[in-house]
């Protein structure tokens, strides 16, 4: 198949887990499907080994990537945090690879969605802080779900975050506020400098930011707009809105070996 004609590919860097006595590089199902059925991509899974693969390389191979969500937290001292609690779940091997990756992928321009704790690796990298109980501190809501009741009920609706009228996600969806999911003991402490607000929950929690200087698509979501992604129409939006700058970064680089043989 000319290269052309390719899908771009989205990297989506895996989780690092022990199952049993062995340890395993996994991503869950619901990202990659929405990968698949919302930006017309192909989802390459990428292992965050040690060392990681370098990020210029993987990156020049990419027309986007997607952090997903996760049981596990970022390390604090990551961001100058106290020490992590005792059981708390850890994974420094995603740490090591998503932190550097995602400054190389700005520099690049490479199309860039960050979900849940991907949002937060995003406000870490830039050099935001984050809350590490957001339950425990005063005024914030308990955003965490029962993790006992059935998926339905942990992904429903949760509670209500007001979009910022200049914002991206105003603009994408045609919505003042919408309804989200809340999946998530961490949150937002002190947003990066280059990151800008788009979403903000009733406790004045931050659930959604954009790079303010990136070259294309660039956006922070706190919540999982991936979970059943095709029967929302503002989790459609927002995979529509990154998978046509994929889209567009796969026509650019496809163009660019056209161009040199025309010129040669």
């Amino acid at each position: 198949m000319p290269a052309h004609d390719e899908k771009p590919l989205v990297l989506i860097p895996c989780d690092h887990r022990t199952l049993g006595n062995h340890p395993f590089h996994i991503v869950g199902e619901k990202y990659i499907a929405a990968v698949r059925d919302g930006t017309d991509a192909l989802a390459f899974l990428l292992p965050v080994l040690e060392p990681p693969f370098d990020p210029e390389d993987v990156l020049s191979k990419a027309d986007g990537l997607l952090l997903t969500g996760s049981p596990s937290n970022i390390a604090p001292q990551h961001y100058g945090g106290a020490p992590a609690r005792e059981g708390v779940l850890l994974d420094e091997r995603r740490d090591l690879s998503t932190l550097e990756l995602i400054g190389r992928a700005l520099a690049q321009g490479v199309p860039l969605l960050c979900l849940c704790r991907g949002f937060q690796e995003l406000n870490v990298a830039l050099g935001g802080t984050l809350y590490q109980h957001v339950n425990e501190v005063p005024g914030k809501m308990d955003h965490r779900a029962d993790h006992t009741a059935p998926l339905d009920v942990q992904y429903g609706p949760s509670h209500t975050v007001s979009l910022v009228p200049s914002g991206m996600l105003a603009a994408l969806t045609g919505f003042a506020a919408i309804e989200v999911n809340s999946i998530h003991g961490q949150g937002i402490d002190r947003l990066a400098d280059r990151l800008v607000p788009e979403a903000i929950a009733p406790d004045g929690l931050i659930e959604a930011a954009r790079v303010k200087d990136a070259k294309t698509f660039a956006l922070g979501i706190q919540w999982h707009p991936e979970w059943k992604m095709r029967e929302s129409p503002v989790s459609r939006a927002i995979f529509r809105a990154f998978g046509e700058a994929v889209n567009a970064r796969k026509a650019a680089r496809s163009e660019r070996p056209h161009e040199r043989r025309r010129h040669a």
